[in-house]
């Protein structure tokens, strides 16, 4: 298949969506349980004005999620938020009742008894779901998708979940997690809703609320762009929804960035029809992360209504982010970036400076003047294969 640029923009009028979940407001409570655990602290806004001089921007800023809690990615955000809420529930409080050092307390857990909390990952949800049960003195259980790193296996085991890596593309393993559930009577947390499955999304989404939280506080001047990648929507409708209810109709142009043989959100908003539209088979795109097939639904409804244009693009752009952040021009600030974290950089990278995609930044609005915001969602969490793209060129960019 030859690879190639998509861009679908969509025109919004009328009153949108609820946001009130997904509000400031909401957000400062959600933040407040993040930082009563011991490990909290805001991860950087680097600012990267040298290399948006470089690329034809005024101003470039990049939330650095490798800092997160030790554990190299934002989505322990989700995790541990959601469950918290669940253990809160079960308990019979409001999860503003309750924080960190009374979810760990010996008499909160005789009274929970010992609970299993399941979920399918291509790596860093799964890490942070078993990162947080162990907090919480529960147990977790992760399936993989085929073809997961091994490193991130390892990380996982290292939480002390048990994870396997199964022989399914990773909806496939949603559903296995949600069948052993069911049958075991665990509990399942995942970040993709269906029909009578949504509380947990819900507040998974709501966990993302404090990255973004962070990043608007931190902000000297509003952004007038927002590129944010997309597996099931999860974290892009979580930090669209903020800054859609935080700005009103100032929002800043919010674009949203998939992998091609992964790109559900993309052929959902060019079809256009009120459906959801699926990507089914071997997704083997580099980017793991957003190696996903099947939109959220509450992640779609806040894209639907408030995110502007939708990019499928080729695997190389998320190389050659990466390659970027890891040498920016000047003195820029470096982040350390993974496939699936730099791809909404590597793509805007690949748009400024290919003369065959002119037609896309005038589309974007992208310019001299413009401020662009990214959020690097993680790390080097497959760190061979960071080296075999940023030292060795893997992924070469290409002309098309």
């Amino acid at each position: 298949m030859k690879e190639t640029f998509k861009l679908v923009s969509r025109e919004h009028g009328g009153k949108g969506c609820d946001l009130s979940f997904l509000n400031k407001q909401e957000a400062v409570k959600i933040q407040n349980f993040h930082k009563s655990f011991p490990m909290y602290a805001p991860t950087p806004l680097a600012k990267l004005p040298a290399t948006a001089a470089c690329l034809g921007l005024g101003e470039m800023y990049v939330k650095d999620e490798s800092y997160r809690f030790g554990l190299n990615a934002f989505k322990v955000l989700g995790g541990s938020y959601a469950i918290g809420h669940y253990l809160a529930e079960k308990l019979g409080k409001e999860i503003s009742e309750v924080d960190y050092q009374a979810l760990v307390s010996d008499e909160v857990k005789q009274q929970l008894g010992e609970l299993t909390f399941v979920t399918a990952t291509d790596g860093n949800h799964g890490r942070g779901v078993a990162w947080a049960a162990r907090q919480f003195g529960q147990k977790a259980v992760v399936y993989m998708p085929k073809g997961s790193a091994a490193e991130r296996l390892a990380n996982i085991q290292a939480e002390g979940a048990e994870a396997s890596i199964t022989e399914l593309n990773y909806d496939d393993a949603v559903r296995l997690a949600n069948r052993q559930a069911e049958e075991k009577g665990w509990v399942m947390v995942q970040d993709t809703a269906w029909e009578g499955y949504e509380d947990i999304p819900t507040w998974i989404m709501q966990g993302y609320g404090t990255m973004g939280l962070e990043a608007y506080e931190q902000l000297s001047q509003m952004p007038t762009h927002i590129f944010l990648q997309a597996g099931v929507g999860s974290m892009a409708g979580a930090v669209t929804g903020l800054f859609a209810a935080c700005c009103g109709k100032d929002r800043p142009i919010i674009t949203i960035v998939e992998p091609e043989k992964a790109n559900c959100l993309y052929r959902t908003a060019e079809a256009n029809d009120g459906q959801r539209h699926f990507v089914t088979g071997d997704m083997n795109t580099i980017m793991a992360g957003l190696a996903c097939g099947e939109p959220c639904s509450i992640g779609w409804n806040i894209l639907a209504d408030y995110a502007d244009h939708f990019i499928s693009c080729p695997d190389y752009v998320a190389a050659k982010g990466m390659r970027i952040l890891g040498n920016p021009a000047g003195r820029d600030d470096r982040v350390v970036s993974g496939e699936s974290g730099a791809a909404s950089f590597g793509c805007v990278a690949e748009i400024m400076t290919n003369p065959e995609l002119a037609w896309m930044k005038e589309k974007l609005g992208l310019n001299e003047t413009s401020r662009v915001l990214f959020f690097s969602t993680e790390g080097d969490t497959d760190q061979e294969n960071y080296k075999a793209i940023v030292w060795d060129g893997k992924y070469p960019s290409k002309a098309f």
